[in-house]
């Protein structure tokens, strides 16, 4: 057998799935029914192209999913979200809100008014978008799109919206685009100043680089998986700051309620009196959330969450005959609607609560995991599970988020970096033969996470120990089969596949794609350089630049002085270094360095004032990110 194709579920895994089904709620057909209810059409094969011809979305790759017993390399559980993630298509939720499911990680809705719609959350990609809208105008007409609405700053809910508007709409400025206060700034801050980072991490989360199948990816427990097209940012043009704010679009009336630090650091939900409809964004969905995403990303406010989903209750359950969300599927009738409502509450302050509890005992984030257990009245519900936050994980964020990441014992307080550990462990244990047969002693009796943390330290000290890569892979690919959550799955099987397939080395770094950069205000393109300035390589060098975005007539000064980079909107160097006038699109260009200072000067698209050799100096002091850094080896 090769030893580096993945291995079937072994005996100890079995026994822990067998165990892990005869704790799960009681089964009924009620989420496959609401997840089916109102239906109306789909396409045969949910293939969604690129302009090159390349799938960026593709439902056929989920067939498997078919069968209703689970593989025993899957949780029944997350078997069983997978299934009901699996239902695409497009649903009428009730009169004038329709939704399209599945054809990206999030739903996107279609609100109704006099003559146009609505479009709340358009996808990651604008090719799942646009073929969402295709899909609802083959049913209900040709509507032209007089409203976005952004529930909240996470890219699966703004990636796509150039699939929904066409550039000729955007420069109007005729379609009003909503989004909660601080949106921009934290849509900027996660995906493009940490960008980097959370981008690889997230191949790790969604399974991006894994095979679909029973062995390799089959659900991200929020929704698939995430698409894999032309991701676009336009900016709002109207902002929701207060709860109780009311608009009219269209004829249709909603009330907004803003929940800064719930989800997202910046998210609203919204009221459709005329409908009676409840639209929870991404604050209430089928599942336990994350706290802390594996991604990476702020530690989200459990008690905050709660308290919003408290006031959604106390503002709209009254009179919500619809609740529906972001992801997953809805709720019909109010008493549902509420009780959903109050267990979701629940379960966010129940973990924020009892961690505290146990950290004023005086116990540590890996004890609070290990202890913490939600209640019999939340844990009987499918909708509290863990798949995609974990109560594991969100206990360690609560306590990070209060108590920070250091668990009071000294020890931990200044530990050796992970290399320079490892070898002193593998050291300590005998040399790294003999950990692995110890760690091998370990794996055939089942004890895989201790295997996992062992077997690690031989990694780091010698990633080149292709016996410690595979015996790690085959463990983590063990613990991913046994993983309910989807993300932990993920993140096992793709930290096993890596393993087995070392990625060759780059003497030059490999950039994620940039299109979101250019889509950002000049504003917010600046800002992202302040993190890829090189302190050490910048010294004690400074700087003084005057820059004209001509298109846009905005004037910014830029600086670095003691290795920090500065710019300032409006300021202009008496004493500057150079000026340079140039588009938005062509300052992208420079910073991403997809062209020199002095190319864009040939062309006759940036004009420069002064020492063109002082931009190209600043220029050069911009680290270029490598998106593929490693992870499960040093």
């Amino acid at each position: 057998m090769d030893d580096k194709l993945p291995k079937d579920a072994t005996s100890a895994t079995k026994d822990a799935l067998a165990k892990s089904a005869v704790q799960l709620p009681t089964d009924s057909p009620k989420d496959f029914d609401l997840a089916r209810r109102g239906f109306l059409a789909t396409r045969e094969d949910v293939k969604i192209l690129n302009a090159d011809g390349n799938p960026v979305w593709d439902m056929g790759t989920f067939a498997f999913q078919k069968e209703e017993q689970a593989p025993d390399t899957v949780h029944p559980s997350l078997w069983r979200q997978a299934r009901l993630n699996s239902i695409h298509g497009l649903f009428e939720v009730t009169e004038r809100i329709y939704q399209v499911r599945s054809f990206d990680l999030s739903n996107i809705t279609f609100i109704e008014g006099d003559e146009g719609i609505i479009v709340i959350d358009p996808l990651i990609s604008a090719e799942t978008a646009k073929a969402s809208l295709d899909l609802y105008r083959e049913h209900q007409g040709e509507r032209p799109v007089k409203a976005v609405i952004y529930t909240h700053s996470h890219v699966d809910h703004y990636g796509g919206v150039k699939g929904v508007l066409a550039d000729e709409e955007i420069d109007a400025g005729d379609v009003r685009i909503f989004a909660p206060d601080g949106f921009l700034e934290e849509a900027v801050s996660e995906n493009v100043l940490a960008g980097n980072v959370m981008g690889r991490r997230a191949t790790y989360m969604y399974g991006a680089m894994l095979p679909r199948g029973p062995k390799g990816h089959v659900d991200a427990g929020l929704g698939k998986t995430v698409s894999l097209g032309s991701v676009s940012l336009v900016p709002p043009n109207e902002i929701i700051s207060e709860t109780g704010t009311r608009v009219s679009v269209d004829g249709v009336e909603i009330i907004f309620q803003y929940t800064p630090d719930t989800e997202a650091p910046a998210e609203m939900n919204f009221y459709f009196p005329q409908m009676k409809a409840l639209c929870m964004a991404e604050n209430c969905t089928c599942h336990m959330h994350n706290v802390y995403t594996p991604r990476g990303a702020q530690v989200r406010d459990a008690k905050s969450w709660s308290y919003y989903i408290n006031e959604a209750i106390d503002l709209f359950g009254g009179d919500t005959d619809v609740l529906f969300a972001s992801h997953h599927w809805p709720r019909w009738g109010r008493d549902e609607a509420v009780t959903y409502l109050k267990k979701q509450r629940d379960m966010y302050k129940f973990v924020h609560d009892q961690t505290l509890r146990l950290a004023n005992h005086g116990l540590t984030p890996k004890e609070i995991a290990e202890e913490i257990a939600l209640p019999p009245t939340l844990a009987s519900e499918w909708y509290t599970r863990g798949y995609y936050g974990t109560l594991n994980h969100n206990a360690k964020a609560v306590y990070q988020r209060y108590v920070g990441w250091f668990d009071g014992n000294p020890a931990n307080l200044h530990p050796l970096p992970p290399v320079e550990a490892a070898k002193r462990y593998v050291d300590f244990m005998g040399g790294a033969d003999e950990a692995l047969a110890k760690a091998r002693k370990s794996f055939e009796e089942g004890d895989y996470r201790w295997v996992a943390e062992v077997v690690n330290h031989i990694v780091f000290a010698d990633p080149a120990n292709e016996p410690a890569r595979l015996l790690q892979a085959n463990t983590l690919e063990q613990l991913g089969y046994q993983a309910e959550s989807g993300p932990w799955r993920a993140f096992y099987l793709t930290g096993a596949m890596e393993l087995r397939h070392p990625r060759p080395p780059s003497d030059v770094p490999r950039p994620a794609n940039a299109n979101q950069v250019k889509t950002l205000p000049a504003e917010q393109i600046l800002d992202s350089l302040s993190v890829r300035l090189n302190g050490e390589r910048a010294g004690a060098q400074e700087y003084r630049i005057n820059l004209h975005i001509a298109d846009e007539d905005e004037r910014f000064g830029v600086s670095v002085e003691n290795a920090v980079f500065h710019q300032q909107k409006g300021k202009t160097y008496e004493n500057a270094d150079a000026s340079l006038s140039l588009a938005r699109l062509d300052l992208a260009a420079l910073v991403l360095k997809e062209m020199s200072a002095t190319e864009l000067q040939a062309d006759g698209r940036m004009k420069v004032d002064g020492d063109i050799s002082a931009i190209e100096d600043f220029l050069s002091l911009l680290d270029v990110f490598d998106f593929w850094f490693e992870i499960v080896m040093p």
